[in-house]
């Protein structure tokens, strides 16, 4: 038997199908829920439960606790359906009528821009352009049926080519064959655009990005397009990452910062070593945001990274006043064997 979900405040109402998630009911109905990873890990896509009873699915105890369940908390991407619902989450607006398509494309370049990171650029067919929000993600479909999900790069103004950025993960099936095995020229499909992390454009505060690793790639996006729109709100992007070596392309946020006055760069390395020779900020991002603001009740943020650091961005910057519905996040987890999320 079928049940049904009623979305609050909006009063929307879908049917999911059998076994389908609730968030994934929802997005095949057309109505957007925030989400991030799909599979338990970010927290991105957590809502209330007003009314009826589900089955809460595999996910990180961490990211969803027993007393959130017990608040009436779940997990969107993971929980499916045991009796008709109401829910309480807002919808995202601003991506729900973005066509989400699959499409062939072609490695048109791979540039490898540190010891561990690549740059792989896909050409489109020329008869295709991808409509996508700066910080969405594509899914590349992998011949044994497997995908692997990738932030966009780019700024949708700048959509020649789709950048991804790929880190080389131990024991990641796809990274090594990137890393070791593709050429240029190679043809892969992808499904996109996907995902909820992208610019608040309708709102005036100040704006916090925090990144760890390849985390940059979707937040490198976000700013692009920020700057290209002529946006005078204040930008900080506060990288992380455990040696110099690692924040991969260094230069860039540099010359945004040179070129434009409303935004800063704020590298931050948590395991300097004595070839670094490092006299800038140590420790992790989200300590040095507090550091730096004495009130972040008026900030919004965006944290895309390794689960830890977003889990942790969250849980500290809401308990010294941000306000919860101005944190946005995308969450990476290392994929070798079946993981989904985002790196390998």
């Amino acid at each position: 038997m079928p049940f049904q979900i009623t979305i609050q405040p909006s009063g929307h109402t879908y049917t999911p199908e059998a076994d389908e998630t609730v968030l994934e009911g929802a997005l095949r109905e057309g109505f957007t829920l925030p989400y991030g990873c799909r599979n338990g890990a970010c927290g991105s896509c957590k809502g209330k439960i007003v009314a009826g009873k589900v089955d809460y699915g595999d996910h990180q105890d961490t990211t969803l606790t027993a007393e959130e369940k017990a608040q009436g908390l779940a997990l969107f991407c993971c929980a499916t359906p045991l009796t008709d619902l109401v829910i309480e989450c807002r919808e995202v607006g601003a991506a729900k009528d973005i066509q989400i398509k699959t499409i062939p494309c072609r490695v048109q370049k791979l540039e490898k821009v540190s010891h561990d990171v690549v740059v792989m650029s896909l050409k489109l067919p020329a008869s295709e352009r991808m409509q996508f929000l700066a910080g969405q993600y594509i899914d590349i479909l992998l011949k044994d049926g497997k995908r692997r999900s990738f932030s966009l790069a780019n700024a949708p103004h700048d959509d020649e080519t789709l950048q991804l950025h790929i880190r080389h993960v131990a024991g990641g099936t796809f990274s090594e064959y990137v890393f070791t095995q593709m050429q240029e020229k190679a043809i892969l499909r992808f499904e996109g655009p996907l995902g909820t992390f992208f610019l608040r454009e309708e709102s005036a505060k100040p704006i916090v990005l925090l990144a760890t690793g390849t985390g940059f790639a979707p937040i490198k996006g976000i700013v692009e397009h920020a700057l290209h729109s002529g946006t005078q709100r204040p930008i900080t992007l506060y990288w992380g990452a455990r040696h110099l070596q690692d924040i991969y392309m260094y230069d860039l946020p540099l010359k945004w910062q040179q070129a434009h006055a409303n935004f800063k760069f704020v590298p931050v390395l948590s395991q300097p070593s004595p070839e670094d020779r490092w006299s800038g900020r140590t420790g992790h991002v989200q300590d040095c945001v507090l550091e730096d603001h004495a009130d972040v009740s008026g900030l919004q943020v965006y944290a895309c990274g390794s689960p830890s650091m977003v889990e942790d961005a969250h849980k500290k910057l809401v308990a010294a006043g941000l306000p919860d519905e101005e944190f946005y996040s995308d969450a990476f987890t290392f994929a070798r064997d079946n993981q989904v999320k985002t790196a390998s």
